[in-house]
């Protein structure tokens, strides 16, 4: 039996070995290269395991925060903030503050207007007139006493003097002479005593309608030459005092003619607050 045994295992290791050494070569690679292999496997399995730890990390962080939003909204609830409400609240400021930035670039639009018509009325500051923003419309404001005689509705020498200038920049300007204007006449409060006209309502009507007739009428018959269809005229009366009627000087300050530029629908709004 020992004769026979011996011979067998020594056969059968042989075999193991050849098989091994076949196997091993017949992959291509070298011990060294083998080794290399192992250790780059080795070197993913630790950064696989790696990544696994990560991940649960970032997902265990992602349920606590989940957890402390919920905790946040559980103490807002309990002191009455609503979050849908709040972030509707918040939509609602975005779409004020957006039509706040337009109405803003609307309003550039329209002061860059305004500014370049208040300049084109400037050279009628320097023929001592004034121009005024008065109840969101701009005006030229003529004294009363410059234009007529106390109780009278026909022009002065002076006043027919001014009136041809103001026709001659309005005339003479692509813009202004497009303009809508109402001529208006006001009074002081001291009611008339005697005289043609009833009453001031009458006085202040007549002005204005002699103001508007000398500034329409055409050049060849002496006026302004100024389009009649853009005019209008109005009398106010005492109705419409810019100052109190308690001193001599209110009282002339009251008795004027204005020249009011009737504004346009995109002009609109507060000019008052363009010219300040």
């Amino acid at each position: 039996m020992r004769k026979t045994t011996r011979p067998l295992r020594k056969k059968t290791l042989s075999k193991f070995s050849i098989c091994a050494i076949f196997l091993f070569a017949g992959c291509g690679y070298s011990q060294e290269e083998w080794d290399q292999k192992l250790r780059e496997n080795k070197s993913l399995r630790h950064e696989l395991i790696e990544a696994a730890q990560a991940k649960k990390k970032t997902s265990d962080d992602y349920t606590a925060a989940l957890q402390d939003i919920e905790g946040l909204r559980k103490q807002l609830r309990d002191r009455g903030v609503d979050l849908d409400n709040l972030n509707q609240s918040l939509e609602d400021q975005r779409r004020a503050l957006e039509e706040y930035r337009r109405r803003a670039e609307q309003l550039d639009a329209i002061r860059t207007r305004f500014n370049a018509l208040r300049d084109k009325l400037r050279k009628l500051t320097e023929l001592g007139l004034k121009v005024d923003v008065r109840d969101n419309r701009m005006l030229i404001n003529l004294p009363g006493d410059v234009l007529f005689d106390s109780g009278r509705d026909r022009l002065k020498k002076g006043g027919l003097d001014i009136l041809a200038e103001i026709a001659s920049v309005i005339r003479n300007d692509a813009d202004l002479s497009k303009r809508e204007f109402q001529v208006a006449g006001h009074t002081d409060s001291q009611p008339l005593r005697g005289g043609t006209f009833k009453d001031n309502w009458d006085l202040s009507a007549m002005r204005a309608r002699s103001v508007l007739t000398f500034l329409t009428d055409s050049l060849e018959e002496g006026g302004g030459g100024l389009d009649r269809t853009n005019w209008s005229a109005a009398g106010y009366a005492e109705t419409d005092p810019i100052v109190t009627n308690d001193t001599a000087e209110n009282r002339a300050n009251n008795r004027r003619v204005e020249l009011v530029i009737v504004p346009n629908v995109e002009e609109m709004l507060n000019l008052k607050s363009l010219s300040d």
